[in-house]
């Protein structure tokens, strides 16, 4: 029995996959349009995206232990399309100095690429052109990682604060449209002012969000909201 050449994928790491999904968008372009290498020899923008995803799908929590896992797999980075794992002060340099557009327009443009095969059957019997859900999460700092200090030190993260993520999603394909990261004290009603929303689309949130001038606006201009 021959071997069936159709099968691009036998024998390759999940991970290798999707790391060959994305250079299905021209990478080099998008790189070369944001100048996302310049200044950089070894940590290049691909290999940044590696390590961030990698990161992602391994769980880890911290720079520290994602080069420490990559080096653990010494032998098999090849798979990854990675030639070294990466040190870590150089990979936090990468992180601390590369243009995050570079990044925002990958993932726009792998959503835009791959758009075909996202779900549309939930727009079925809608009147509405989009359906979006917003909602916030906090990442709470210093106390996920030390105890406060004092004989009754809190363990909730609000004594230190921490970040908050704000989130626009398209509810029928599953994606993000809008992040925005804010102090974790900024109300969460702020980030409905960043927003660009056509009309006879609906809105689904949560009290959180109560903002009576902007839902005025939102009425003036035919946006729906639950």
């Amino acid at each position: 029995m021959g071997k069936n050449t159709e099968i691009k994928f036998v024998g390759q790491p999940i991970f290798k996959q999707v790391i060959n999904l994305i250079d299905e968008i021209n990478l080099p372009n998008l790189v070369k349009k944001h100048n996302a290498d310049y200044y950089y020899k070894a940590f290049k923008a691909k290999t940044q995206l590696t390590t961030v995803l990698f990161g992602i799908f391994s769980r880890c929590d911290s720079m520290t232990e994602i080069c420490e896992r990559l080096r653990a797999m010494s032998g098999k980075l090849n798979l990854l399309g990675l030639e070294k794992a990466p040190a870590k002060s150089t990979a936090c340099d990468g992180m601390r100095n590369r243009d995050s557009k570079f990044f925002e327009d990958v993932y726009f443009s792998l959503v835009r690429h791959y758009q075909s095969f996202l779900s549309d059957s939930r727009t079925f019997g809608l009147t509405f052109k989009e359906v979006l859900l917003i909602d916030s999460t906090t990442i709470r700092l210093f106390s996920d990682i030390l105890k406060g200090v004092g004989r009754n030190p809190k363990n909730d993260g609000k004594k230190k604060g921490g970040l908050k993520v704000h989130m626009l999603i398209d509810a029928v394909q599953s994606v993000g449209r809008f992040i925005k990261i804010t102090e974790a004290k900024v109300h969460d009603k702020n980030f409905l002012k960043e927003l660009e929303l056509i009309s006879y689309c609906m809105v689904v949130f949560d009290r959180a969000y109560n903002y009576y001038h902007q839902f005025a606006l939102w009425t003036s201009k035919s946006v729906f909201f639950v």
